[in-house]
């Protein structure tokens, strides 16, 4: 059974930092293209990052310099360092394949930013 399972989220204030892990139960993914995923309250799910199988990565404008996505392939891991976190950031973030398959979107774990 495919499983993607987010970890790391909590409360920070804004500035500061959390890592998320997304642990999937194997390779799952077309290319193993691995992508970070967000939804904030009253929003579409917007694309954040994606990694490829050799950690070549994107990012949205709103993450470019401040996140960074990274994988073990070892461990079928995906992180997301965020730093200099804004309230805007809020939200229930999800990793998935890139593109996502629909079937594979996990709980995701949620991020809250105060101001």
């Amino acid at each position: 059974q495919v499983q993607l399972v987010e970890s790391g989220g909590g409360l920070v204030q804004a500035g500061g930092s959390l890592r998320l892990s997304c642990a999937a139960s194997g390779r799952i993914c077309r290319g193993n293209l691995m992508g970070w995923y967000r939804q904030a309250p009253g929003k579409q799910r917007e694309l954040v990052a994606t990694i490829t199988s050799l950690g070549s990565s994107n990012y949205a404008p709103s993450a470019k310099g401040r996140f960074t996505i990274s994988r073990d392939n070892a461990k079928n891991t995906v992180y997301l360092q965020m730093n200099s976190l804004e309230p805007e950031d809020t939200a229930v973030y999800y990793c998935n394949c890139y593109p996502p398959v629909e079937n594979f979107w996990g709980q995701g774990t949620q991020v809250t930013v105060s101001s």
